[in-house]
C-alpha cells in the first residue's frame, strides 16, 4: 500500500511530457541560477530582457513608448533609479540603481505593465532576465558605453544619427556625453 502511494505521488501527471517535467524541476533553469542570490538596495544593476524567441518588434513606437513610460513610472514611485536604458528590436538593456531590496518583483512589474503593448504586436517577454550587480569599485562608464552603442553595433542606424529608443538620466548625460570621444574597454562580463 505504501509503495502504491509513493508511485502515485511521484507519477508524471497526465498530459505532461518528460521535457515539461524537466522544465518544472526547481534544480534546473532560471530557478537554479537564482538560488542563493540576493538583491541589494542602493546597488547598481545591468539588466537585459529579451522577447520570447528573440522576436523583433520592441522598437515599434507604441511599444517603445510604453517601455519608456514604465521606466519613468518606476523611478517616480521609487522602485529604482533609471540611469540609462536602450530598447532594441528584440531586447532591452538598462543600468538601474535598485531602491527596493528585491529586483525580481521590479522586473516582473515592468514586464506586466508593458505586456499589453507587446501583445498588440504578437510579442511576449522571455521568461527570466539577465542581471549583473556592479561592484562598488566597478566604474559604470563602460556599461553606459555598451548600452549606448548597442544599436550602432547592430548597425540599426548611421554613426551620426541618434537612436530614438535610448534614455539617459540628465545628471548622467552631463558626464557621459563627454566620454563618447574616448575609447574605454568594455568589461569582460558584458556580451559582445
Amino acid at each position: 500500500a505504501n509503495l502504491r502511494r509513493i508511485r502515485a505521488a511521484t507519477a508524471q501527471p497526465a498530459g505532461f511530457t518528460t521535457e515539461t517535467m524537466a522544465a518544472l524541476d526547481p534544480r534546473r533553469g532560471h530557478a537554479a541560477l537564482r538560488r542563493g542570490r540576493f538583491s541589494a538596495a542602493d546597488a547598481s544593476y545591468f539588466l537585459t530582457l529579451y522577447t520570447e524567441n528573440k522576436r523583433s518588434g520592441l522598437t515599434c513606437d507604441s511599444i517603445a513608448a510604453e517601455i519608456h513610460r514604465e521606466f519613468a513610472a518606476m523611478e517616480a514611485d521609487a522602485t529604482w533609479i533609471d540611469r540609462c536604458h536602450v530598447v532594441m528590436p528584440d531586447h532591452l538593456h538598462a543600468l538601474i540603481v535598485l531602491v527596493l531590496d528585491f529586483h525580481s518583483p521590479a522586473i516582473q512589474r515592468l514586464k506586466a505593465k508593458t505586456s499589453g503593448a507587446l501583445l498588440s504586436s504578437g510579442l511576449i517577454w522571455e521568461r527570466g532576465f539577465f542581471d549583473h550587480k556592479l561592484r562598488t569599485d566597478e566604474p559604470a562608464d563602460a556599461v553606459f558605453r555598451y548600452i549606448y552603442l548597442n544599436p550602432y553595433r547592430a548597425v540599426l542606424l548611421g554613426r551620426q544619427e541618434r537612436w530614438p529608443h535610448w534614455h539617459c538620466a540628465p545628471a548622467d548625460w552631463k558626464w557621459f556625453s563627454g566620454q563618447l570621444e574616448h575609447e574605454l574597454p568594455i568589461p569582460g562580463w558584458l556580451p559582445r
